[in-house]
């Protein structure tokens, strides 16, 4: 049967033990031709003399081998340790070579490559994050900024004072609705469990958050073709609403004048809901579905006019959150549908 050394303290163990047979039998080798050429010289009790005089040779030639060979032994751990001291200079692009050997030290080298990678990542992100928080924030400021300076012209009319009044609200709007965001998006990606669970009537919810945003869809003369089965759900009110009132939000924003907004609710076979929102407005299209989810992305101009890119990636979280899934289907000028299934907490 095939042995194979799969244990680093076995690796320990027999290159230990092929240091102590090297030295023993280059030892024996030595004492072997001085016997045969006759050149120990007589000396009382030579059986202790010549055994200690064997040791001493032994132990000096194993600690010749050791130093050797040790460095070539030791050379992936001295490695693993000068790049686990970069990683805590901050520097996470650096990696060590990884051995063939099934052994506790080739995975602990994969895994110290796996996690600088992932420290890499989180720092790319992190990076890109600020990045674009600074510049979501900067661009109202400056905006606000600008009109205020405007507005102490003597010279301007009341209809453009009105106007750029108007704009430095919406603009401070805005950064509220961004701060906000950003502050319950931090709440959720730190949450890891779902608590303050109730029993809701889970259609009543999705009716309530249509009359919410009614000025909304008033404005735009937005109808709904609702289809909600009865349905009593247990999970977390305030979550839920944030779910619906994201979606409803963004399917009223992206229709047309005068378009239609469908929302269903249905049972799912006892296992929980689901909740599908469609519109028939702008849509999406392929790279935007890609990176509708991500943090402060609004794909195209067209999407781009109004709200800062955080609406979905907070309602992707609360999915996850609850373990549940969440799906978009869209068409550029045909509209959108999003699908989320939520397995009921109670089960």
């Amino acid at each position: 049967m095939k042995l194979r050394l799969r244990s680093a303290t076995a690796q320990a163990v027999a290159f230990v033990f092929i240091i102590m047979l090297l030295a023993a039998v280059l030892a024996g080798v030595m004492i072997a031709i001085l016997v045969g050429f006759d050149l120990l010289p007589e000396v009382p009790y030579p059986a202790l003399v010549w055994s200690i005089a064997a040791l001493i040779v032994c132990t000096a030639i194993g600690t010749g081998l050791s130093a050797l060979l040790g460095r070539w032994f030791l050379r992936p751990v001295n490695q693993l340790i000068k790049a686990t001291r970069s990683v805590g200079k901050g520097d996470f692009s650096v990696r060590v070579d990884e051995t063939g050997a099934k052994s506790e030290l080739a995975d602990l080298m994969k895994s110290f490559n796996k996690m600088a990678e992932e420290l890499g990542s989180l720092e790319l992100f992190r990076r890109d994050f600020i990045n674009t928080f600074s510049h979501e924030f900067k661009t109202p400021i400056v905006s606000i900024r600008g009109f205020a300076r405007q507005l102490r012209h003597a010279d301007l009319t009341d209809e453009q004072r009105r106007e750029y009044t108007d704009i430095i609200i919406n603009e401070a709007d805005r950064l509220t609705n961004m701060s906000s965001n950003i502050l319950t998006l931090t709440r959720f990606e730190n949450q890891q469990i779902v608590t303050d669970t109730e029993d809701i009537q889970l259609d009543e919810q999705l009716r309530s958050c249509i009359l919410l945003l009614e000025k909304d869809w008033m404005k735009k003369n937005i109808s709904f073709d609702l289809e909600l089965d009865s349905v009593h759900f247990h999970s977390n009110q305030e979550m839920l609403s944030q779910i619906w009132l994201n979606l409803i939000g963004n399917a009223i924003k992206f229709s047309h004048e005068g378009g239609e907004v469908r929302v269903s609710c249905k049972k799912v076979g006892g296992r929980g809901v689901r909740v599908t929102v469609a519109d028939d407005g702008i849509g999406m299209d392929e790279e935007t579905q890609r990176h509708v989810f991500e943090q402060f992305y609004q794909g195209a101009s067209s999407r781009s006019t109004a709200g800062n890119g955080l609406g979905l990636t907070i309602t992707k979280r609360i999915v996850e959150l609850m373990h549940g899934d969440i799906s978009l289907k869209s068409e550029k000028d045909r509209g959108s549908v999003f699908s989320v299934f939520l397995p009921d907490m109670a089960k």
